[in-house]
Formats: C-alpha cells, sequence, structure tokens
C-alpha cells in the first residue's frame, strides 16, 4: 500500500509505522489518520507482526490535528486507496490489541498526546518536550483529556489540560506519560521481549484489559476465566 503521510517497514516480528509530514510537524489530517488506521487493521490481521514502533520524521514528533484540514477537508489531500472514516485517533489505538512503543525524538504537542497515551511503551530522548495548547487557541484538549485519565487521577488530568506551556520529559516520566529515557538500547531491549512470544496471547490479553472498565466489577473474574477459556480454544485451533 502507497501511503501519502506515513512510511511502514517490516523487520522480522516488528513494524515501523513513521509519520512522514515533517513539512507540516507531522500534524494530522483526516487522511493520515485514515492511513494509521489502515496500516494497523492490516498489522492486526498478521499474525507474524507482534509489536509495532512509532517513530515521526524531522524535529518535531508531531504538532497534534491540522484544524484547517479538520474545518475545510477540501484542504486535505485523500489517498484514493483509502475511504475516509470520522474516526478518532485515539479510538484506533484503543481497538488495537497489540504491544506498541512509542519512540519520541521530537516534542509532542496537543492530539500527538492521543497517540503516544494509546502506546504501550513510550521512550524519549532528553531534549523532547510536551504540551497540551489547546485552551490558548480558544478549544479545548477533550480527546487527549479521556486518554490522560487512563494514567493519572481526574485532578491531576484537568489540571494538565489546564495548562499551555511546554514541559519537560522529566515532568512526563513523572506523570506516566513517558516510561523511561532513550537510550543506545532501549528500543532493542523492548523488541527483544516479544521476539518469541505467540500472537494470540498477546491480542486476547490486551483486548481483555480494555474489555475490563464496561465490566460489573462482580463479573470481572467470570469475564476473564471465559477470555482464558476462549484463548485456549483458539490456541489449539
Amino acid at each position: 500500500m502507497l501511503y501519502k503521510y506515513i512510511r511502514t517497514e517490516r523487520s522480522d516480528y516488528s513494524l515501523t509505522l513513521t509519520l512522514a509530514r515533517p513539512e507540516k510537524r507531522n500534524a494530522f489530517t483526516p487522511t493520515m489518520v485514515n492511513e494509521i488506521a489502515h496500516a494497523l487493521a492490516a498489522v492486526a490481521a498478521d499474525d507474524d507482526v507482534r509489536l509495532v514502533i512509532f517513530k515521526a520524521e524531522g524535529p518535531v514528533f508531531c504538532a497534534g490535528m491540522d484544524l484547517k484540514t479538520f474545518q475545510d477537508p477540501l484542504l486535505d489531500n485523500p489517498n484514493p486507496h483509502i475511504v475516509n472514516k470520522n474516526i478518532s485517533l485515539g479510538e484506533v489505538l484503543d481497538n488495537f490489541h497489540k504491544p506498541t512503543l512509542a519512540i519520541l525524538e521530537g516534542d509532542v504537542i496537543a492530539g500527538a498526546f492521543l497517540l503516544v497515551l494509546g502506546c504501550t511503551y513510550v521512550l524519549a530522548a532528553e531534549h523532547v518536550r510536551f504540551r497540551l495548547p489547546e485552551l490558548a487557541l480558544g478549544i479545548f484538549p477533550f480527546q487527549v483529556m479521556a486518554s490522560l485519565l487512563k494514567i493519572m487521577p481526574e485532578k491531576k488530568a484537568l489540571q494538565l489540560c489546564l495548562e499551555t506551556d511546554y514541559f519537560d520529559v522529566q515532568r512526563a516520566l513523572d506523570y506516566g506519560i513517558v516510561d523511561s529515557l532513550l537510550s543506545e538500547r532501549s528500543e532493542e531491549i523492548i523488541k527483544a521481549r516479544f521476539a518469541d512470544v505467540q500472537v494470540k496471547p498477546l491480542q486476547a490479553g490486551i483486548k481483555a484489559l480494555r474489555a475490563l472498565p464496561k465490566i460489573a466489577a462482580d463479573q470481572r473474574f467470570s469475564f476473564l476465566k471465559e477470555s482464558l477459556e476462549k484463548l485456549r480454544d483458539d490456541m489449539k485451533s
């Protein structure tokens, strides 16, 4: 598949998806979001891929949504091979049931948090900065707020949404947005964890985890027992 705004590269049991719109600071357009969704759908159906790695071209990892193209779709450049749907990047990541790794070597701004917070692992270089500028632009980071609530208390999530200045990687580590600093071997260490893991248990476990908040507390163990039994049956087939 030829993509306009992303690149994909397969290597053994992993796939690297690179945001490739550096001239616009990798800001998402509707087409770009749909290309990411298309690529992840293909990976979801590929049992040989057990890890997806997100990277980006240029000095900024991602500047969030390209508001002009979302307000006026005529400014977008559709991919003729993909039918654009009105989808949220946060939802795309939520519905993807394989481990993901974000490699941050440039700043993370606004809607880029949806991608970062949706990843299983996040590694960031020491110079990377983070910013939620929406309130200063007369809007609010509604979708990012939902993703923040997965990793921090409601009060802290709201405080972060109300701030508009850059904050550094140490604060991102404290918040749990970043898991660890990017080092020479940190990416390879995480990749190695999935070298010999079977894909069906990975997908089943992540799918069950995502479903748990919707399951009543007194039904969770029975739900997880059923999930285990279904996985056993799937592994036999």
